[in-house]
């Protein structure tokens, strides 16, 4: 999927990407990332830190958020700015469920046309966790046009 300029409307909101977070994923996380951290693998780590177990990492919700942003734009897109608060911890078994609506849409001074979203990862129970802000360059047709001369 390619997201067009041209095709895109303030306030639309873009195709969630949604996880089940189990030790499971958090290992892999871990694995790939060298995040091996107690609070994150071990239940008496994570009670330790007042926490019911072990708690997952800001991190992954991160990495939720680029892929849902990549499945998105496709991959003439590309990200350019993009930043989140981590303000609630995610428990083992959440469900996590990403948000990103269109705010604005500009024109770059390098002539890129610009997608500025606000984006969230929001629990199984509707409770936001991870809000902020991401600005993707995306191709335009319009654009395309103009610099081949058609």
């Amino acid at each position: 999927m390619t997201a067009f300029f041209e095709d895109i409307a303030v306030g639309d909101e873009i195709p969630a990407f949604v996880r089940k977070t189990t030790f499971m994923e958090w290992n892999r996380f871990a694995a790939v990332n060298e995040e091996f951290v107690y609070v994150h693998m071990d239940d008496e780590a994570g009670r330790a830190a007042g926490q019911p177990g072990a708690f997952g990492m800001g991190n992954l919700r991160w990495a939720y958020i680029l892929n849902a942003l990549r499945d998105w734009m496709g991959d003439e897109g590309e990200i350019r700015e993009l930043t989140m608060q981590f303000r609630a911890i995610n428990q083992k078994d959440d469900i996590l469920t990403t948000s990103a609506r269109v705010v604005e849409k500009s024109d770059d001074t390098d002539g890129a046309a610009l997608v500025h979203l606000a984006i969230d990862v929001v629990n199984q129970d509707g409770k936001g966790t991870s809000p902020g802000r991401a600005l993707v360059a995306v191709p335009s047709r319009t654009r395309a046009s103009a610099r081949s001369g058609q």
